[in-house]
């Protein structure tokens, strides 16, 4: 693919799973490298070593994306400190408790939508102004295939990612005149912490190893697998393609 040098990322949700990979993937690719994270600063630190060690420039910052004022305050920072921004990715997500609509805690459903709906609502409209900027910008939304799925027990989460996905086809059409892309990117099962936790919880797998052999080409989706979709859609061999959603399942859905 085509190099990334001299563009500059922000990837939220960037210090563990796929926000992580997709992090290392575009650092790769020659990208300076911003990862912001909510609590686990001990991971996003590692983050931005692998990716200084990649020879790109990394950089942590620390906000909640669920917070309106720590969004605009992410964006200033962003600004200030690095003076451009022509990648966006949201991929900060935390998942639902799997209650179904009837017991499902009302502080929970407006948790899950702030972080997966509201959050990137802020986020993109205080770093617009930035973006614009920019010959050619793009903002990747990572969703999941739940929204095809809309399972039983799943309300906020898929309530969440619908939201963001129409937040992207909007972004997709009212910014396509600045030079934008955007675009979503669905994955399914994936080897991460949350993943671990699903298959726990839904098919009382201890080791995630053990759903390889009934998962497609033999293993379960890695976060890399999803980070390389991401890395194709910021490059240039993707320059006619925006407001698509690809979805990386294997073909299970």
């Amino acid at each position: 693919m085509s190099s990334l040098a001299g563009r500059t990322a922000l990837v939220t949700g960037g210090g563990r799973g796929i926000g992580r990979a997709i992090a290392l993937a575009l650092a790769a690719g020659g990208a300076t490298v911003a990862v912001a994270y909510r609590r686990d600063e001990e991971a996003a630190r590692k983050t931005v070593a692998d990716i200084e060690a990649t020879g790109a420039r990394g950089h942590a910052y620390r906000a909640s994306v669920d917070d309106l004022e720590e969004c605009r305050a992410l964006a200033s920072r962003i600004e200030s400190e690095l003076g451009a921004l022509d990648i966006l990715v949201h991929s900060a997500g935390i998942a639902s408790r799997g209650h179904s609509v009837a017991d499902t805690d009302p502080a929970e459903l407006e948790r899950v939508m702030r972080v997966h709906a509201l959050g990137p609502h802020h986020l993109s409209q205080a770093l617009l102004p930035l973006m614009r900027r920019a010959e050619r910008s793009d903002m990747v939304f990572v969703s999941s295939v739940i929204t095809d799925m809309m399972s039983a027990g799943a309300g906020p989460y898929a309530m969440g990612k619908a939201a963001m996905e129409a937040l992207a086809q909007v972004l997709a059409k009212e910014e396509r005149g600045n030079g934008m892309h955007v675009n979503v990117v669905a994955p399914g099962l994936v080897d991460t912490d949350m993943g671990r936790r699903l298959v726990r919880a839904t098919a009382g797998i201890e080791d995630i190893r053990q759903a390889d052999a009934s998962s497609p080409y033999g293993h379960v989706c890695s976060p890399e697998e999803v980070a390389s979709v991401v890395r194709f859609l910021v490059s240039d061999d993707a320059s006619y393609v925006t407001a698509q959603r690809i979805v990386v399942d294997g073909g299970t859905f």
